[in-house]
């Protein structure tokens, strides 16, 4: 199968107590403040990453997850040398990203949905991928082949000809995941991959990443408030909040750590008999889409679940009843409202 590589044990990504501190000037509102503000800025103090450590192995896909302004660019753009770290330590294959040495960057591909191709718009895409056989000392015969398969994988056969300028939104991101995979890296720093992207140019994003990681056991590094989209690839996930590391481990688990209480859909048997829910539980505002008129959502305390389920099953009429975590987009929604792990 092309693109295949062998599984490395080692730790692929490793840091330790990372720390990220910047100072930004302000000033009061004002003309004579900012006439004041000429002579003599101030600043505050504003830590973007602080003490967060944890390793990736070869062949992971994690989510690294976060609200807006948690660290999570700060750290990627850390990991790929384009900032220098104020604390702490990151490494990259063995590599100090901050260094930025050629043999390194030859490694790692790092991907914005806000920018998915850097250079001139005018230029095609095979220009584009051209432009990037050279940068990164790609031989001619490995550039076809990468091509090849890269068109295969990505579906570019009718996009290679035609100017940036001239893509859609998903035409673009195909195009710019073709040319950040290129030259093969082991490591790939996915930001916001498929932020505007349709449905079905978002799930064809996705089968690409699963596709590439599971042929050359890249260790692949997503950031993504597509909760649907970290679902699909991720099995573990970091979770950050003011540059502080609050979760890392399993994603079936977060759920139980993040949120006190569970889910339970209970179906009727008889709805003609009312039932006092509320005293059972808290009754959610249910969609009716979801939701039959013999139907009721119920949210109760993790702890308190099993007892409750019994009082049900003994004391209504019941047809059917489930126990779940709740949906981890409202999980992640209550999480970043509330500002605290």
């Amino acid at each position: 199968m092309p693109f295949e590589t062998g599984p490395d044990s080692d730790p692929v990504v490793v840091i330790s107590e990372l720390g990220m501190t910047y100072h930004a000037p302000v000033r009061t509102a004002g003309l004579k403040a900012a006439f004041r503000a000429l002579w003599r800025r101030e600043y505050q103090r504003i830590e973007a990453v602080a003490d967060v450590s944890f390793r990736l192995t070869a062949g992971e896909i994690v989510g690294f997850l976060g609200p807006n302004g948690a660290g999570k660019t700060t750290t990627m753009k850390i990991l790929s040398g384009i900032l220098h770290p104020t604390g702490g330590e990151a490494l990259v294959l063995g590599y100090t990203p901050k260094r930025r040495q050629p043999a390194f960057l030859k490694q790692i591909a790092l991907l914005r949905g806000s920018q998915p191709i850097d250079g001139p718009i005018e230029l095609t895409v095979l220009d584009n991928l051209h432009y990037r056989r050279l940068l990164y000392d790609v031989p001619q015969r490995q550039f076809q082949t990468n091509v090849d398969e890269l068109t295969d994988m990505l579906d570019l056969e009718s996009l290679l000809l035609r100017q940036v300028r001239a893509l859609s939104l998903g035409e673009r991101m195909r195009a710019g995941l073709a040319v950040a995979l290129l030259h093969r890296p082991r490591v790939l720093f996915l930001d916001e991959p498929t932020i505007g992207l349709d449905a079905s140019a978002a799930m064809a994003f996705r089968r690409s990443i699963a596709t590439y990681a599971s042929r050359t056991a890249a260790t692949v590094l997503l950031t993504s408030h597509y909760m649907t989209e970290v679902e699909a690839l991720c099995s573990r996930v970091i979770l950050i909040d003011k540059g502080r590391l609050r979760y890392d481990g399993n994603l079936a688990a977060l759920a139980t750590h993040l949120s006190p209480y569970k889910l339970l859909r209970v179906t009727t048997a008889d709805i003609s008999e009312p039932v006092a829910w509320d005293s059972y539980g808290e009754p959610e505002n249910s969609d009716p889409n979801q939701c039959a008129p013999n139907q009721v959502i119920l949210r109760v305390h993790r702890q308190d679940a099993p007892r409750i389920t019994s009082r049900l099953l003994a004391e209504v009429p019941i047809a059917d009843l489930t126990v779940a975590d709740p949906p981890l987009e409202t999980v992640m929604d209550e999480f970043y409202r509330a500002g605290v792990a």
